[in-house]
């Protein structure tokens, strides 16, 4: 059997990771494979970031995972949060059990593993099984460039892809 690889994808916010997930799904499936996990894209309303969603990459299926901090319902706190945003329970649940089930995917995205999962073991912790189990083919995990470093230090065999900064760039063109 193959050994297993994994991408892990990094780059600041607004740079281009999810676009670059969703293309890599479309060009897989154009070439017979099957992708599975999640991705995150984000909700904007009237050009304003204001929700996240959670897609379940293997059938579309979507569900509200974060709302911005301002537009939150105060008595919903989970314990996840985060100063700008608060997750949805149910979601984080739904996508841990889509993740659970997974079964050796040709290709595996997992659209963002980031503080709730590497600092606090929550959020989408099964994700970080999902990785350490190695089942999979290709998987191509996002990690802020902050959490690079505990990413590689669990997964060493993982190989770094960099998203340039979009605004950066066409600043300097």
């Amino acid at each position: 059997m193959k050994t297993p690889e994994l991408i892990l994808l990094t780059g600041e916010r607004g740079c281009g990771k999810t676009a670059w997930c969703l293309e890599l799904i479309r060009q897989a499936r154009a070439a017979g494979l099957h992708p599975a996990g999640l991705v995150s894209p984000a909700v904007f309303q009237d050009g304003v970031k204001t929700g996240i969603d959670l897609v379940d990459v293997s059938n579309g299926e979507s569900q509200r995972l974060a709302v911005k901090r301002a537009e939150a319902d105060p008595q919903s706190s989970i314990g996840a949060d985060t100063l700008s945003w608060q997750f949805d329970a149910d979601t984080l649940a739904w996508g841990n059990q889509v993740l659970e089930r997974l079964r050796t995917p040709e290709l595996l995205l997992l659209d963002e593993l980031g503080p709730l999962e590497f600092q606090y073991a929550g959020g989408l912790a099964a994700g970080l099984k999902c990785i350490d189990d190695r089942d999979y083919l290709l998987a191509c995990v996002v990690v802020r460039p902050e959490l690079l470093a505990a990413a590689l230090e669990r997964w060493p065999w993982g190989r770094v892809i960099r998203i340039a900064d979009r605004l950066a760039e066409s600043r300097r063109a």
